[in-house]
């Protein structure tokens, strides 16, 4: 049976936390004496997925421990729910790692660096994002050949930036708190390393080409005078006839209409659906149901908008259940509490067979952080960047001023956090090795793509 944690707390001072939950405390990590294997939960969440693409999940998953760690968060959720924690609530991201951070633009067209999935958000204790981020960067460093001692300071570098840096926003008045955007030309300038800023320069030039237009000419083809998406099965395909379907598309498009403002539904209603497809993506995605609906305007300009299957978050079964009924809508409003900007298209809609989805702008200048090719300074830089962006959307959805006062000053909690996330990287790893060598014993099917 799953452990619940206790959702009654006494309010008390961040200080006094420590009596139940010591700052050393946070460092521990042992596996449960019956702790179900990996294989157990990788089988359980692959439950309703699309069966065909079960295998390239896995093989995706087993390119290394990073990659398999990027597909587990469900195992990681209940490992964390048997820790101690303090209790302090959060908007959580709940799949929290490196890989889930990026740069994308504003309403205003400006590009800035922010949290950019949020299919297993919920309310949850501060902790889970905070160690599932610090072990990321123990297992990224491990998978760039880095020493040792080095992936542990990568940890400790986002500890020490979260905690450091929530201080200072609790600080704050709630207004500029709130209005606070990570400006991608304000983080290039204030660093003074050439190597960071030349790196950001190259980012922000390549984003300014991530257009619909050039996603356009990328992903589709002229068909007997028209438009439609190009299948490179099995990672591109058609699910459905979409000429025989569109009525039924037409009706979840004007389902997820209805969860936009209505200026922007206004704007939505100049562009009319041209294509669906089915597009896998990421690794811990693979398999639910992912796809691309192209749209065209009486200018014959693009607008792809990407809907994904909304699932229950992994978090639900270990915390209180969504006060949202609608998964897709529990995705939409935990993304837009944590993010400084949302895109205008974000929304949610429910498809014929009861299935939930949420809808977003596909690639509207998004920079995806290449942290395989990530040296030492340049994951430390980033590792401190993650941890700003984190503190800001917990200082804005928790009791900031509690939290901060449990840390406190020095740097215990930094340690903790960091010897969390090597031990934790190792049980990642134990839990990798047997994952392949199921592989290996035909117990797991792969397909390469």
């Amino acid at each position: 049976m799953p452990v619940m944690i206790n959702m009654e707390v006494k309010s008390t001072g961040g200080k006094m936390l420590r009596e139940k939950v010591s700052r050393r405390s946070q460092g521990i990590y042992k596996a449960q004496t019956k702790r179900p294997s990996p294989l157990t939960i990788i089988k359980a969440t692959n439950y309703d997925r699309v069966r065909n693409l079960i295998p390239i999940r896995h093989a995706r998953m087993a390119a290394s421990p990073f990659a398999f760690y990027r597909g587990t968060a469900a195992i990681m959720a209940r490992d964390l729910a048997s820790l101690p924690h303090t209790n302090l609530f959060v908007q959580a991201i709940g799949d929290c790692h490196l890989m889930n951070f990026g740069g994308f633009a504003t309403p205003e067209r400006s590009l800035i660096f922010d949290a950019n999935d949020f299919d297993e958000t919920l309310p949850a204790p501060w902790e889970w994002d905070v160690k599932r981020l610090a072990t990321s960067f123990v297992l990224a460093a491990r998978h760039n050949n880095m020493k040792g001692v080095d992936a542990k300071e990568m940890a400790h570098e986002f500890a020490f930036s979260y905690r450091s840096h929530l201080a200072e926003y609790t600080k704050m008045s709630t207004l500029d708190l709130w209005y606070m955007k990570f400006d991608l030309e304000q983080v290039r300038s204030m660093t003074n390393n050439a190597k960071i800023q030349h790196l950001l320069e190259a980012a922000v030039a390549k984003a300014e080409k991530q257009t619909h237009q050039q996603v356009f000419y990328k992903i589709t083809q002229s068909l007997l005078g028209s438009f439609e998406i190009a299948e490179q099965k099995p990672l591109i395909y058609h699910p459905v006839d979409v000429k025989k379907e569109m009525e039924m598309i037409q009706i979840f498009m004007d389902n997820y209409k209805r969860t936009l403002s209505d200026d922007k539904r206004y704007l939505f209603n100049k562009f009319t659906v041209i294509d669906v497809a089915l597009k896998v993506v990421g690794v811990g995605s693979v398999g639910t149901r992912c796809l691309v609906v192209l749209l065209m305007n009486d200018k014959e300009e693009p607008l792809f908008i990407q809907v994904k299957e909304a699932r229950p978050s992994v978090l639900e079964a270990y915390t209180k259940k969504s006060k949202y009924k609608h998964n897709g809508e529990r995705v939409v409003q935990g993304q837009r509490l944590v993010q400084a900007a949302s895109d205008i298209f974000l929304g949610w809609s429910t498809a014929s067979d009861g299935r939930h989805y949420y809808l977003r702008q596909l690639r509207d200048r998004k920079i995806a952080p290449d942290v395989e090719n990530f040296d030492k300074e340049l994951l430390s830089a980033y590792a401190r960047l993650c941890g700003r962006m984190l503190a800001r959307a917990h200082a804005k959805t928790g009791d900031g001023k509690r939290l901060s006062e449990y840390m406190g000053k020095s740097g215990v909690l930094d340690e903790a956090l960091s010897d969390f996330a090597v031990a934790y990287a190792d049980q990642t790893e134990k839990d990798y090795e047997a994952f392949t060598l199921a592989i290996k014993m035909g117990k797991i099917p792969v397909q390469q793509e």
